[in-house]
């Protein structure tokens, strides 16, 4: 997890940037009880492997300015399924398919404070 940042604004930076390429079904899972890895998981659709690829970068690219520790971007290749670690923070980045088939939300359906960010 970042030094400077608290899970807390590091949710904050990722959802806006993936509201500012316009990410969809944005969710915010809180898994501290389930895991150690990490506190915290988002989970955001995009429309084509485009907007998956740009709303990932986008992650990457405001949670890195802001001062987080970036510890990896997997996926970018295909554009499916991006994931950016964050340390205490995972983003997930699908096409609605593909987050339909693996579905998170069910797999981590223990997670307290679901939220729900977007429609």
């Amino acid at each position: 997890m970042s030094e400077s940042l608290s899970t807390d604004q590091l949710i904050g930076v990722a959802i806006a940037a993936l509201e500012d390429i316009k990410g969809k079904d944005i969710t915010v899972l809180d898994v501290r009880h389930l895991t150690t890895l990490f506190d915290a998981m988002i989970i955001a659709s995009g429309d084509s492997t485009r907007q998956v690829k740009s709303l990932a970068d986008n992650v990457h690219e405001r949670l890195k300015a802001a001062g987080a520790h970036i510890i990896g971007t997997e996926g970018a290749e295909v554009g499916e399924w991006v994931l950016v670690d964050a340390g205490g923070l995972v983003v997930h980045v699908m096409q609605p398919a593909v987050r339909a088939h693996y579905n998170l939300e069910e797999l981590w359906g223990d997670s307290q404070q679901a939220r729900q960010v977007t429609a």
